[in-house]
């Protein structure tokens, strides 16, 4: 079809404001599986820029797990009773 991906994404687990301790195994299960879990724990570092980068290092540094993850957490945390 058009405009369709190949891209399968899951939607991460919403937090409803109940139960916390089984929404919070199931988002680090969930950010496990998309591999973004490492980026949460405390010992996980982004690798500086070399000296003089490329394009193409610049560009997968803005882009690293920790924005992602940020992302998905942020997400999941939202309700729809505003």
């Amino acid at each position: 079809m058009k405009g369709e991906s190949n891209f399968s994404f899951i939607a991460p687990p919403k937090f409803d404001g109940d139960n916390y301790p089984v929404w919070a195994i199931r988002m680090e299960t969930y950010m496990e599986a998309v591999d973004l879990w490492e980026a949460v724990e405390d010992d996980y570092e982004i690798p500086p820029l070399p000296t003089n980068p490329i394009v193409a290092q610049i560009k997968a540094q803005k882009e690293k797990k920790t924005r992602k993850a940020k992302a998905c957490l942020f997400a999941a945390s939202i309700t729809d009773d505003f």
